[in-house]
């Protein structure tokens, strides 16, 4: 006896792409999301502090200079 089994052909256009689920923002995203904004900040102040320290230690330094030394 020959075994006959039906082969079914799929083209590419029949196949329905699966939805991909969408994620959710959860608890853990928004405390990410805050720490990153928070160390942003933090950052910028310590970058715009040593900005104003090394401007006002230049400034002290130019004023105390005798005109023989420049």
């Amino acid at each position: 006896m020959i075994d006959t089994k039906k082969i079914k052909v799929v083209k590419r256009t029949d196949i329905v792409p699966k939805q991909k689920k969408k994620r959710v923002a959860g608890p853990r995203d928004a405390a990410r999301k805050i720490v990153s904004n928070v160390s942003d900040w933090v950052s910028d102040i310590k970058h715009r502090k040593s900005e104003e320290t090394k401007a006002a230690i230049e400034l002290l330094f130019a004023a105390n200079q005798r005109p023989s030394e420049s």
